[in-house]
């Protein structure tokens, strides 16, 4: 007899129950990474957030679960569904609350159904968190449950009525560099020259440039990171959701999981970039600056991201959404994938006429993107 239940605060489920879950060290999944937005504030209803994860039991054990959200507004996700709010608002309906299986304010594809590292079972119980939180949303009688950058493996436990997205990102593929320069040697003559102008109109800064793990930080240097996050947030009039609470939760939870890209004007951090990374693969999340010098966001955000995977043996590097100025860097277009389950039926054959439409546009822009590619040798 396997029992659905839902938790609204993660730490109702033993960190080392759910880790056992997770089809791999991506950490974005992980307890500590969800557990310190719930903690430190940045997981609140005031911002649209109610943590309400899903979890499967049997005979008391938990077997699989779902980071799964209430929310009361669609900031914070990536996958943008504002024209279908208002759609549906105009009809009369109410929009919101939703359901959301995701991450919070991290656009980065990996595992959403979390159901062990046995491909039999998991195939197995992958469907039954689907169809756990559609019978949810049914008896709660809310609009929709949205499932956003979503692995590949979890696509097929999403059929029937559930309605399929895709979007466009831009990540880097190791191909066995032995450094900086090898992966320079592949790119088409016109991005190695730029790339190396760029690299150069940086070093002429006279800045001190490292790449430092989370866990060799102070609390002061984590202060003045967050500091520099939240003002460019402001800057730009976005709103900075993580606390600096959670920074300082990142540090002392996750260590050097954490990488930074740090930039030293004389003994001041003028600019960051924040990274988080797997076995496997290097994820930029946020940069920060106090300082307005060419080039530097590349170098930071971009070239040492790649440098340093290729020191470490990693495979990928995932810079964050959108940003066609990536591809002209080395970054090559991938498919992300979500999907979306609207309970009423009008609505949703509305909403599957506006994909259809909205899909063609997104296959020939990917299209064209492959037209471009930047290295001499495809």
């Amino acid at each position: 007899m396997i029992e659905a239940r839902f938790h609204d605060n993660i730490d109702e489920i033993a960190r080392a129950d759910w880790d056992a879950l997770r089809p791999d060290d991506n950490p974005f999944v992980s307890h500590a990474f969800l557990a310190g937005l719930e903690r430190s504030g940045c997981i609140r209803p005031d911002w649209g957030w109610q943590a309400h994860h899903l979890g499967l039991y049997r005979d008391g054990a938990l077997i699989a679960a779902v980071p799964l959200y209430l929310k009361g507004n669609s900031h914070g996700e990536f996958v943008f569904d504002w024209s279908w709010a208002s759609a549906w608002e105009r009809a009369g309906g109410e929009y919101y609350p939703k359901l959301l299986n995701a991450v919070p304010y991290s656009p980065v594809p990996g595992p959403r159904l979390l159901a062990g590292r046995d491909l039999v079972q998991a195939s197995a119980l992958k469907p039954l968190l689907v169809q756990a939180m559609q019978q949810h949303v049914q008896q709660l009688q809310l609009s929709s449950i949205h499932a956003n950058f979503l692995d590949e493996t979890d696509l097929a436990a999403f059929n029937g009525d559930w309605m399929a997205r895709s979007d466009v990102q831009f990540h880097w593929h190791n191909r066995d560099y032995a450094d900086f320069e090898a992966f320079l040697a592949a790119l088409n003559h016109k991005k190695r020259k730029n790339i190396r102008h760029e690299r150069r109109r940086v070093a002429e800064h006279g800045l001190r440039i490292s790449m430092v793990g989370g866990a060799e930080l102070d609390a002061e240097t984590w202060r003045r990171v967050h500091t520099l996050y939240t003002a460019t947030f402001d800057a730009k009039g976005n709103h900075a959701a993580l606390t600096e609470a959670f920074f300082h939760y990142l540090r002392s939870e996750l260590g050097n999981t954490v990488q930074l890209a740090l930039a030293h004007q004389d003994q001041e951090i003028v600019a960051m970039a924040l990274f988080l990374r797997s076995a496997t693969t290097l994820y930029g999340r946020y940069w920060g600056a106090c300082v307005d010098l060419p080039d530097l966001h590349f170098e930071l955000c971009y070239y040492q991201g790649i440098e340093y995977a290729i020191a470490q043996g990693l495979q990928h590097f995932q810079p964050g959404a959108q940003g066609e100025h990536k591809l002209a860097r080395g970054f090559l277009p991938v498919r992300t994938h979500s999907r979306h389950y609207v309970l009423h039926e009008g609505f949703r054959s509305a909403v599957r006429r506006a994909l259809a439409q909205e899909r063609e546009g997104v296959d020939a822009y990917a299209d064209e993107l492959l037209d471009h590619s930047p290295y001499a040798i495809r």
